[in-house]
């Protein structure tokens, strides 16, 4: 179980590499609705790298708010790779910023299905020099636990671009 200690020390780490780069993060999230921009900006001096954030928790906030076409939703779901590679390309086309992070899953206790379980995310990461990556995990515990480690994965992902 990642702590909320563990968290914190992770958004620290994710700031000094951004400031040190020159570089401003937005993110644009769903099933952890707004926890990485809770958590980055719970970190003083967060304004100069942390440029703004996009809970988008309802298919219609996704299509309105970051321009995620209503036919990816159709084919793929709101918990899919595709939706998440759009939810960033949209906070990047919508921010300031220069890296963007996008989560969208299922953290229960409901919702869940045969191929997408509880515990699903999808996450996606995108900087204005149009690389990008995207990933799915299952992760377990309840919702708490799910969405903790879906918040950890998402800081991580951009820490491991920036390094390598």
């Amino acid at each position: 179980m990642i702590s909320e200690s563990e968290l914190v020390t992770l958004a620290r780490s994710l700031g000094m590499a951004l400031k040190a780069a020159s570089l401003r993060l937005a993110t644009a999230e769903s099933c952890t609705g707004g926890w990485v921009a809770k958590v980055v900006t719970d970190i003083e001096g967060s304004s100069d790298w942390f440029e703004r954030g996009f809970v988008t928790y309802t298919n219609d906030a996704k299509c309105e708010m970051l321009g995620v076409s209503a036919e990816t939703l159709t084919t793929h779901g709101a918990v899919s790779e595709a939706t998440v590679q759009e939810m960033a390309q949209g906070a990047l086309q919508y921010s300031h910023a220069d890296i963007s992070l996008a989560i969208s899953g299922i953290a229960g206790p409901g919702g869940g299905s045969v191929d997408k379980p509880v515990g699903t995310v999808c996450l996606a990461w995108a900087g204005r020099d149009s690389w990008q990556l995207t990933r799915q995990e299952v992760f377990v515990g309840d919702r708490r636990a799910i969405r903790m480690q879906a918040v950890f994965a998402a800081m991580q992902g951009v820490l491991q671009k920036m390094s390598g």
